[in-house]
């Protein structure tokens, strides 16, 4: 049950504008959330490795974009600074963007919604619901003594911060899940067990996938997509390149140096798809 996206082409667009920019792609989305240290991350990469599917956390695309010397990214940039929340919708137009130029129909999404405001902010703007929510349920003191164990000799991950973000976890994410409990949509799994365990369990819920994935066009298709996916750099290199290069001529230079990249890489990766 896939919905449809009205996807932005870049994080400053009118929402009113979406519809005719997505051109009725239809994406099966999958939330997935969990507390600190319980193995989202990893979890998505089996998934992605697994099923086929495309991974993106909004925390990655938000500092990403603060560093991209864009409008939204400065802006961005700003308010983290000042330790300020950037406003859901923000986030939610990132997302979208990224949805759309993954190339993919099966997005993972990590670590989002967050807290109420970001679930209504992408179902208002996005007009589409996730297929479920895989919720990667472990207890706290299991999830404290997992990342005490991974950040040894880090003052920035004491049991003091732990607690605090766990804590921020149960108020504001819990009611996410909860929410999507009592639309039936949350695959609840057991993340106190081994990582190869959890898998097990992910594995049987990303069953209806299965098929899809099971290909032996699987390598060829993978390179398309990692080509797609250097194109959205190559595009956004050269936007850089526009803004900061002064000189004209220098520009000009590094634009026609990041083309002759794009299409080495293109020949070697056409090469080895056929």
């Amino acid at each position: 049950m896939g919905g449809r996206v009205d996807a932005p082409s870049s994080a400053n667009i009118n929402k009113d504008a979406y519809g005719s920019i997505c051109n009725g792609k239809v994406f099966k989305i999958v939330f997935v959330l969990g507390g600190p240290g319980s193995g989202k991350g990893t979890q998505c990469a089996n998934i992605v490795r697994h099923f086929g599917f495309t991974h993106l956390s909004a925390g990655d695309l938000l500092r990403a974009e603060s560093k991209s010397g864009s409008e939204t990214g400065i802006m961005i940039e700003n308010m983290l600074r000042e330790g300020m929340i950037v406003p859901s919708e923000v986030t939610v137009k990132l997302l979208l963007q990224a949805m759309l130029e993954s190339g993919n129909d099966k997005i993972l999404i990590d670590g989002f919604p967050r807290n109420e405001e970001n679930r209504v902010a992408f179902e208002n703007i996005a007009k589409v619901e996730p297929e479920f929510v895989l919720f990667l349920d472990c207890p706290q003191d299991e999830l404290e003594r997992r990342l005490l164990n991974r950040n040894q000799g880090r003052d920035d991950d004491n049991i003091e911060t732990i607690r605090k973000r766990f804590k921020v976890f149960i108020e504001s994410t819990l009611p996410v899940i909860e929410f999507y409990t009592m639309k039936g949509k949350v695959r609840k799994i057991d993340a106190s067990k081994s990582v190869g365990e959890v898998f097990e369990d992910v594995k049987v819920v990303f069953s209806q996938f299965e098929v899809e994935e099971a290909t032996f066009e699987k390598p060829k298709m993978n390179r398309i997509v990692g080509f797609e996916l250097m194109m959205c750099l190559i595009k956004r290199l050269i936007r850089d390149a526009e803004r900061k290069w002064r000189s004209i001529l220098s520009g000009m230079a590094y634009t026609c140096y990041l083309l002759y990249i794009c299409a080495r890489e293109f020949v070697e990766i056409y090469s080895e798809a056929l």
